[in-house]
């Protein structure tokens, strides 16, 4: 796994943020908002760091989508060399950074669907900058989602060893993560959103929403889902931060994986206890079904992702169950999947039957690594490479 994860990184050069001079009239443009915590990076063509930044700083990006016939959907074709070839690339067209009070309303007003929909994404641990945008361009059009895309990207230094450095950063930016989703949601222009979060960005919009639901009274009535994927939060502290919410109207759905093999290494940094992207969502039926949380096993789907971790993203026929569906408000049930044997679907708690959640018996996803967007391990390889060894090596798991 670890040769994996070292060989592709190794293909993808330095600063593919660059825009390019050429276009492609057969490729797809994707514009996207960017808000992020991050501190800005000297090279203009990395545009933010790993390291933490003062305040929210927001930018403008257009990125070209290469021609459906040159790619695979829910992959991220990073360019070999550059400028990056936006006939086989994902390509950056544009970045404009964004100034002045009313700067996400204006750029709101301009790109908004005629769905007036907003779908706003956290990445989860260990991604840089450019993972976020690239990856969340990807979902955008992979999903056919009509919806105008906001990106909120926290400071990660994209090193596994630099776990507490992330799960702290998530701390540092609840704040500004509350101010981003409360100004969208209060846009007049806006009709509704969708939050969806990864893996550790999960826990970031779960403290995020938990605190704007105790600061002012409850969640804005447009945020109606929230869809968290391979979650890193832990049970006991899920439940509280679902009671917090005070009884949500937003629907909410999470994907799951028993297979999630980040979520094993996950597991045993924290402790032993069970990751809430890692749960038999079998077992915990009543407890979800009471709360009003539905859920999507993608324990049998299989993609090219050698850690099972971000499957919500990579496989063709979940990402577009996202758009297509979810969305745009329904739910989903094992009849209406359609996946055929692909997909487990466990469709759990359908409607709004929400409850007390005091019993609610979840965990959650921690530590996350995708290794075909990953670049630097540095110094401690051997570490990693025995605990990893160690978990998949375990009992019942799949080799």
């Amino acid at each position: 796994m670890l040769c994996l994860a070292v060989a592709a990184c190794a293909g993808r050069p330095n600063g593919v943020l660059g825009p390019v001079a050429q276009t492609n009239p057969d490729a797809t443009e994707v514009n996207m908002l960017v808000a992020t915590t991050r501190a800005p990076s000297d090279d203009p063509n990395v545009r933010y760091t790993g390291e933490r930044g003062s305040g929210v700083s927001l930018s403008a990006f257009d990125i070209s989508i290469p021609p459906d016939a040159n790619r695979q959907i829910g992959q991220v074709q990073w360019p070999r060399s550059l400028p990056a070839n936006p006939m086989t690339d994902f390509a950056t067209i544009a970045v404009k950074p964004l100034d002045g009070k009313n700067a996400a309303r204006s750029w709101l007003r301009e790109h908004l669907p005629p769905s007036k929909r907003v779908m706003i994404f956290v990445h989860g641990f260990n991604n840089r900058f450019e993972d976020a945008v690239y990856r969340f361009a990807q979902i955008t059009h992979d999903s056919g989602a009509e919806v105008a895309p906001v990106l909120f990207t926290w400071p990660s230094r994209a090193r596994v060893f630099d776990y507490l450095f992330d799960r702290e950063s998530t701390i540092f930016s609840r704040d500004a993560f509350e101010q981003v989703v409360w100004e969208v949601a209060n846009d007049p222009d806006v009709k509704d959103v969708t939050i969806m979060a990864h893996s550790m960005g999960a826990w970031l919009a779960m403290e995020g929403l938990r605190q704007m639901a105790i600061r002012r009274g409850s969640l804005p009535k447009k945020i109606t889902n929230v869809i968290l994927a391979s979650p890193d939060v832990d049970v006991d502290v899920f439940t509280t931060q679902w009671m917090a919410l005070n009884r949500p109207s937003a629907r909410f759905t999470l994907f799951v994986s028993q297979n999630d093999r980040a979520l094993q290494v996950s597991r045993r940094i924290a402790g032993n206890v069970e990751r809430l992207g890692q749960i038999n969502a079998d077992d915990h039926y009543a407890e979800l079904t009471k709360a009003g949380i539905f859920v999507v096993d993608l324990t049998r789907v299989r993609t090219d992702e050698t850690l099972n971790h971000g499957v919500f993203a990579s496989s063709p026929e979940v990402v577009q169950l996202i758009g297509t569906r979810l969305v745009n408000g329904q739910t989903v049930t094992d009849s209406e999947v359609s996946l055929g044997d692909r997909i487990g679907a466990a469709a759990m708690g359908v409607g709004q039957t929400v409850g007390s959640a005091a019993g609610l018996a979840i965990s959650a996803p921690i530590a996350v690594f995708d290794p075909k967007t990953r670049r630097s391990y540095e110094g401690q390889m051997q570490q990693l490479g025995r605990s990893v060894n160690e978990t998949v090596s375990e009992p019942g798991t799949q080799p």
